[in-house]
């Protein structure tokens, strides 16, 4: 029996898959989002690895990690503690997945699941992703001049793009299994 207010939902297996229709429902509405969430954790670690690929290859595409040490310790980027900018590289993209995963939840609860939802998170986590990084981390940089902030600022921009080109896939197929 259903507690009240709760719908039994029963799962259904589409031939060819269908990405929207779960293959395994949980019992609890409560643990299925805390199941995504957590996943969306692992989603955001290897979409952060994936985007360290990129960041090798760009101008300046390694320095928004050691902006943002550099911005922690008050120092220039260029003289910032590596470990930390690794650290903190590490965790803000891992801790990312839970945060659009939790928009999509949102974009879900107001539109229904779908490719609309979807489209609707990532309208909302890129600018927010891009600016937050540009408008607050790059401008409390010291000693960086007004051209490369712009260059930092596209290679971030061009990260954060992979970034999600990897995190989004990974977060709807763990909501299909969730």
């Amino acid at each position: 029996m259903c507690r009240p207010g709760y719908r039994r939902t029963v799962s259904r297996l589409a031939l060819p898959l269908d990405p929207w229709v779960p293959l395994a429902v949980s019992s609890s509405p409560s643990l299925a989002i805390a199941l995504r969430l957590l996943l969306g954790v692992l989603a955001g670690a290897l979409a952060t690895l994936a985007m360290d690929a990129l960041m090798a290859r760009i101008e300046e595409g390694g320095t928004p990690p050691r902006v943002a040490s550099g911005v922690l310790t008050e120092t220039r980027p260029d003289e910032a503690p590596r470990r930390l900018a690794s650290a903190v590289h590490y965790v803000a993209g891992a801790l990312s997945g839970p945060l659009f995963v939790w928009i999509l939840l949102v974009a879900e609860g107001l539109l229904g699941a779908g490719p609309l939802a979807v489209f609707v998170a990532v309208l909302a986590f890129y600018p927010l992703m891009v600016g937050f990084f540009v408008a607050i981390v790059l401008q409390r940089s010291r000693g960086v001049s007004w051209e490369r902030r712009r260059a930092i600022g596209r290679a971030w921009a061009l990260e954060a793009a992979l970034y999600l080109a990897v995190l989004v896939p990974l977060v709807v197929l763990t909501s299909v299994v969730v």
